[in-house]
């Protein structure tokens, strides 16, 4: 890919594919410069996704173990260099949840991952399985970031780091997705709230580009439910991620969340989180 402008990276959680292009999802990719298209539960065949986008892109794309769930796929104008789906031990099943791909950008290689993370459920085996993908997740980042100092783990990570990810975090303190050990791995990987290198080196030292935008506010969230009024009154979860490493953070001139301007106007329940990138 030509480094003369910035790379773009839009991540998002489709819920479907077909049901969010039906939904308008094609009109808002086709007006938005996306580089770089990371999706989760995209929940369809690599010959829906490819029908869907066009022959423009080129489509790697992780189907799940059972059919119909969740998910991965990375769209991209320029074909990766090489790609990998392995995550964790051999015996465990991280199909449709994590994909990895090499892209030339500028003379430099940009690894960029399309993650999507359980959402588990408190006290079943829902949350064990989301704790050995979070364990296997923590696991491969530092390798990630010695194969390539710049790289980019993206798309549903299903937990809230901290309070201002969540509108209402004391009412969801025991649900999955803002768990306390939930939250430790993302301390592990950013650092943690209130640590002078927070954000800026700590833990593991990759970088939430969208706190780093968005500073010491209440969200900006990126999913909010379908039910009742959690869209109109912002209501949401900031669930949605860019997790750089630092020599890629440095290098982020933009970052939005695309809300929807009204709840008929949405084609997912996540929206887009867009980040340029200028290499």
């Amino acid at each position: 890919m030509p480094s003369a402008k910035p790379l773009r990276v839009a991540s998002v959680n489709v819920n479907g594919i077909r049901a969010a292009f039906r939904r308008g999802m094609g009109e808002w990719l086709a007006g938005r410069g996306v580089d770089v298209l990371t999706m989760q539960e995209v929940r369809a065949s690599t010959e829906d996704l490819q029908a869907l986008l066009g022959e423009e892109w080129d489509i790697l794309h992780d189907p799940a173990t059972a059919k119909g769930r969740a998910g991965v796929a990375i769209a991209s104008r320029d074909r990766a260099s090489i790609h990998r789906v392995e995550l964790g031990a051999p015996d465990f099943d991280s199909a449709g949840r994590w994909l990895e791909a090499d892209y030339e950008v500028g003379g430099r290689v940009v690894t960029v991952v399309s993650a999507y993370v359980h959402s588990g459920e408190a006290d079943t085996q829902r949350q064990v399985e989301k704790y050995r993908f979070l364990d296997a997740m923590e696991a491969r980042m530092p390798l990630l970031a010695a194969h390539s100092e710049l790289a980019l783990v993206v798309g549903d990570l299903n937990v809230g780091h901290r309070t201002l990810d969540i509108r209402n975090w004391k009412g969801n303190v025991k649900r999955a997705g803002f768990l306390p050990d939930e939250r430790a791995y993302f301390d592990r990987l950013v650092g943690a709230e209130g640590d002078d290198d927070y954000n800026r080196g700590g833990g593991l030292g990759w970088v939430d580009i969208g706190r780093r935008f968005a500073g010491e506010v209440e969200g900006p969230y990126s999913w909010w439910s379908w039910r009742g009024k959690a869209f109109d009154n912002d209501t949401g979860w900031r669930i949605d991620y860019q997790l750089a490493t630092a020599a890629l953070a440095d290098t982020a001139v933009a970052y939005t969340i695309d809300r929807a301007a009204t709840y008929d106007a949405r084609w997912s329940d996540h929206a887009p989180v867009v980040v340029d990138y200028a290499i």
